[in-house]
């Protein structure tokens, strides 16, 4: 079951639902909804989603081809936004759409934007190091060829 595509998907997306319902209690019963601890809990929990996806893409771009790893982060990304923005404000006592669709579409894209940022940049870091998938393939194919010895014709 671990092996199938849907978990590693469902797991980052519960994953990333979790960190945003952790800072949604935390807010709540700590802080009893105080503006100022919401913004500052909101801006953890972006930075943490970017940090979590930059350095999840930085360690299976190592391993698998961009074709494999990148729809498997996307939608886990996409699954943990639409539970986040759909699901998440239950947990604080309102609705998603309680303070208007201004709101809601500007949870949507700042988590995007957080997502993919992220994930960029743990990308870009991959191949700035050399550590991507295709880096060493194109490595490894590169020794391959110069180790191989001249093959000698003979007429």
């Amino acid at each position: 079951m671990r092996q199938q595509r849907w978990f590693r998907i469902a797991v980052l997306a519960a994953g990333l639902f979790v960190i945003n319902a952790v800072a949604r209690l935390v807010v709540r019963f700590g802080y009893d909804g105080s503006d100022s601890a919401q913004n500052r809990a909101s801006i953890v929990m972006f930075a943490l989603i970017a940090l979590i996806l930059g350095v999840l893409t930085f360690l299976r771009s190592q391993h698998v081809r961009s074709s494999t790893w990148l729809p498997e982060i996307g939608f886990g990304a996409l699954g943990g936004m639409l539970l986040t923005v759909l699901v998440g404000p239950f947990l604080s006592g309102s609705s998603p759409f309680a303070n208007g669709a201004g709101d809601f579409f500007a949870q949507v894209w700042i988590y995007a934007a957080c997502a993919i940022v992220g994930s960029a940049l743990g990308f870009g870091v991959a191949v700035m190091l050399g550590r991507d998938y295709r880096s060493k393939s194109l490595a490894a194919f590169t020794r391959a060829r110069t180790t191989r010895p001249r093959r000698v014709v003979r007429r």
